[in-house]
C-alpha cells in the first residue's frame, strides 16, 4: 500500500507576490528574509533596503527623488493587482451560442477579478487587446477596488457594491482624488493585461483629452516607454459643436503599445493600383498588368553618362539612338538601362517596341507585381496614425446598432470597422485571440466576426461588468436590464447577419458565456482553522450544494490553466459520468462515490490529467491511497488531483 498523497487544488489564482519574492531571492539570496503577517504567521519577504543596495553602485542612505508617476492610492493599486482571488467562472449554456463547438468567450463580471482568473489559462496567449475604458469626463463611473473582505452583506452595507453586485461609483471632477481614483482603477487592470499579451502582442486603448496625458505615463510604466508605438488621432465626429465655449472637439485618441516592440510585426495596408496597370501580356498570371515607360531620357550635363548613349537594333534592323533619332545625338540623351540590363530585359519580356508611322520608340514594362529586376513587389504601405474617415465615426457606430436592433439601443458605440482596422494593424493570424475587458456593446466581438470573413480564424474574449441599465433608457423599455444582455444579443444578431450576407456557414459565430461568482468551495476549504463542531460535518463534502458538474469542471480548467474554449464530451464509464476535455487533455469525474473497478477502467484510457472530488472516496483511505498506484501501473504519465 502506498502512502503517496494525491495533490489537492488550492482553488486560488496565482499569488504573484510569492512568485516575485522567489524570483528576487533566486537572483539576490542575501535580500531574502522573513516577516510576520497580520495573522501572526511567518512568511517569506524581501529586505527592500538590501535590495536597493544590490541595485546601486553607491551607498544607499535613504529615499532619493526620481522621475516617476505617482498618485494617492498607487500602492493600494499595486497591491490590488498582486492579490490572488478565490472567485471562479461558472458556465451558462442557455445564454451561449454553439457552446460545445465555439472558441469564443463572453464573460460577465468585474474585469479585475476576471483578469486575475484568466492569468493561468491565457498568460502570454493574447495577441491583441482593445479597451475603451471610462474616459473620466467628470460624468463617468470608475471601479471601486479598495476592499479586502469578500462577504456580500458587508460590501452592500459599506456601499461598495449594490444589491446586483455592481462596483461602479461616480467620479465627478470636483472629487479631490479625481485623477487618482481613475489611475487606481486603470493600473492593476493594465498590469494584469500585460501578463496576458503574447511577446509580440499589442494593446490599443481609446481615450480622450481628459486622461490622455496620464494614460501615456501610466502605460510607459506598465509596458515600458520603449514599447510605445504611436498615438493614433481618430476623428470621432464631425460637424455640430456650436455650443463649445472655446474649440470644437472632433477627435479622440488611441494609444498603441507593444509588449515587446523589438519583435512585434504590424500589418501593412494593401495598395490596389490595378487601375494603373491596364496592359497585359503572356506573363499576366505571374506579373499582373503593366504600364509603359519610355527607355530614353534627356539628361542635364551633370547627369549625362556616356556609356548609356548607345544604339539599339529595332525589329526592322534599323538603329535607334536615345532621343529617337537614327543617328547619335549630342544633346545629352541617355537610355535608362545599360546594354547588359537591356539584353536581360529583351530576353525576359521587359521591353516593348512601338512603331508610329515609321518612327520607332522603345519602352520598359513596369509590372504590377514584379520590379524591373524581376523581383516580386509587395504592394503595401504602413498604416498611418491618423484616422479621419467618417466611415469610422461614432455616428456610423450608432447607425450600425440601429441596423441590428431597429432602434438606438446604445449610445456612442464604436463602429466595428474601427476595431477591424486595428485588427488589421495588429496583424492577427489563425487562432490569434482578441481581448476586450471593457466590452460594452460588444463592438470588438462584432469586428472579429466581420474580419473573419477573410477566412482567417481569429477568436475573441469579451469581459463586461453586469452594469444595470437605467429605467429611462430605450434599452430598458425594450426589455434589457444589463449591459451584458445588450452585448450578447448584438453578437447573436451580428453573427446571424454575417452568415446570411456572406453565405459562409462555417464561420464561428458562437460564444461560451461564463459568469463570475464566488468559489465553488465552502468557506471552510480556505479556512480550515475556523472549523467548528457545528460545521465539522460539512468537511465531508466541501463543495457548495448549488454547483453543477459543469461548474466544477470549469473551476478545474481555471486552476489547471487549461484553455476555457476546448471541446468537452461526456462519457459513462462503469455507470459513472466522466467529462473529457479536448479528448485526452483532461478527464473529470465528480460522482459522489467511486470504486476500484471504475478507477482501473478509467486509468486504461489515454489522458494527461484526471480529477475527482475528494469526498468521492468517502472513508475508504485504502482506495484513495491506491489510486496513484493504479494509475502508475496503467497510465504512469497522468497527473492526478482532487477538489
Amino acid at each position: 500500500m502506498s502512502n503517496e498523497k494525491i495533490e489537492k487544488f488550492d482553488m486560488k489564482t496565482v499569488d504573484f507576490v510569492s512568485e516575485n519574492i522567489a524570483k528576487i531571492a533566486e537572483i539576490f539570496p542575501n535580500v531574502a528574509t522573513e516577516s510576520i503577517d497580520e495573522d501572526g504567521n511567518v512568511v517569506k519577504a524581501i529586505d527592500f533596503e538590501a535590495l536597493k543596495q544590490e541595485l546601486s553602485e553607491n551607498i544607499i542612505e535613504g529615499y532619493k527623488e526620481r522621475y516617476s508617476l505617482n498618485w494617492a492610492g498607487k500602492r493600494e493599486a499595486q497591491l490590488s493587482a498582486n492579490t490572488p482571488t478565490t472567485k471562479t467562472l461558472r458556465p451558462c449554456k442557455e445564454e451561449s451560442v454553439n457552446f460545445d463547438t465555439t472558441e469564443n468567450l463572453y464573460i460577465e463580471g468585474d474585469n479585475l477579478e476576471v483578469l486575475k482568473i484568466l492569468q493561468e489559462s491565457y498568460m502570454n496567449k493574447i495577441k491583441m487587446i482593445y479597451i475603451d475604458p471610462p474616459y473620466n469626463t467628470g460624468k463617468d463611473f470608475v471601479y471601486k477596488d479598495n476592499f479586502t473582505k469578500d462577504k456580500r452583506e458587508e460590501l452592500i452595507e459599506s456601499g461598495q457594491i449594490d444589491e446586483e453586485g455592481g462596483r461602479l461609483v461616480s467620479n465627478p471632477d470636483s472629487n479631490g482624488r479625481y485623477h487618482s481614483d481613475w489611475l487606481s482603477m486603470m493600473y492593476p487592470r493594465l498590469k494584469l493585461a500585460r501578463n496576458l499579451l503574447k511577446e509580440d502582442g499589442v494593446i490599443f486603448i481609446s481615450i480622450d483629452d481628459n486622461e490622455i496625458h496620464n494614460l501615456r505615463k501610466l502605460c510607459d510604466e506598465v509596458f515600458g516607454e520603449k514599447n510605445f508605438i504611436t498615438e493614433i488621432l481618430w476623428q470621432s465626429k464631425s460637424g455640430g459643436g456650436h455650443d463649445e465655449r472655446h474649440i470644437v472637439k472632433e477627435n479622440e485618441y488611441i494609444l498603441l503599445y507593444a509588449k515587446n516592440k523589438e519583435i512585434t510585426t504590424l500589418g501593412r495596408k494593401i495598395v490596389d493600383n490595378s487601375d494603373k496597370y491596364k496592359l497585359f501580356d503572356e506573363f499576366k498570371d505571374i506579373r499582373g498588368g503593366y504600364l509603359l515607360n519610355k527607355l530614353d531620357r534627356r539628361m542635364t550635363s551633370s547627369h549625362y553618362t556616356e556609356s548609356l548613349n548607345y544604339s539599339i537594333l529595332m525589329p526592322d534592323d534599323t538603329l535607334l539612338w536615345p532621343g529617337g533619332g537614327t543617328e547619335r545625338s549630342n544633346e545629352g540623351w541617355n537610355w535608362r538601362w545599360s546594354k547588359t540590363k537591356l539584353d536581360w530585359g529583351l530576353k525576359n519580356g521587359f521591353i516593348e517596341f512601338k512603331n508610329n508611322n515609321g518612327n520607332w520608340s522603345i519602352y520598359t514594362k513596369q509590372y504590377e507585381f514584379v520590379d524591373n529586376n524581376g523581383n516580386k513587389i509587395e504592394r503595401t504601405l504602413p498604416y498611418r496614425n491618423m484616422i479621419l474617415s467618417s466611415e469610422f465615426s461614432t455616428t456610423q457606430g450608432s447607425n450600425q446598432i440601429i441596423n441590428l436592433f431597429d432602434y438606438k439601443i446604445f449610445e456612442y458605440a464604436k463602429t466595428s470597422g474601427l476595431i477591424g482596422h486595428f485588427i488589421k494593424i495588429a496583424n492577427l493570424e489563425d487562432d490569434d485571440i482578441v481581448l476586450d475587458f471593457f466590452s460594452g456593446s460588444s463592438t470588438t466581438a462584432h469586428s472579429v466576426l466581420e474580419v473573419n470573413e477573410d477566412n482567417v480564424k481569429r477568436k475573441f474574449i469579451m469581459v463586461q461588468l453586469p452594469e444595470i441599465i437605467e429605467e429611462k433608457t430605450e434599452a430598458y423599455k425594450k426589455g434589457y436590464r444589463s449591459i451584458p444582455e445588450i452585448g450578447k444579443e448584438r453578437i447573436r444578431r451580428a453573427g446571424k447577419k454575417i452568415v446570411e450576407e456572406s453565405g459562409k456557414t462555417d464561420l464561428d459565430i458562437g460564444f461560451r458565456v461564463l459568469k463570475l461568482d464566488s468559489s465553488n468551495m465552502k468557506e471552510v476549504y480556505f479556512n480550515p482553522s475556523e472549523i467548528s463542531q457545528q460545521n465539522l460535518f460539512d468537511t465531508v463534502d466541501n463543495i457548495k450544494e448549488d454547483r453543477s458538474d459543469l461548474d466544477l469542471l470549469f473551476g478545474v480548467l481555471i486552476d489547471w490553466g487549461v484553455d476555457l474554449t476546448l471541446p468537452i464530451t461526456k462519457e459513462t464509464i462503469q455507470g459513472k459520468i466522466c467529462y473529457f476535455v479536448d479528448e485526452d487533455s483532461l478527464c473529470a469525474c465528480f460522482e459522489d462515490t467511486i470504486d476500484e473497478e471504475f478507477i482501473k477502467e478509467l486509468a486504461s484510457k489515454d489522458m494527461l490529467r484526471v480529477v475527482f472530488k475528494d469526498s468521492s472516496f468517502g472513508n475508504n483511505d485504502d482506495l484513495k491511497d491506491n489510486v496513484s498506484q493504479i494509475f502508475k501501473q496503467l497510465n504512469p504519465n497522468v497527473d492526478i488531483k482532487v477538489i
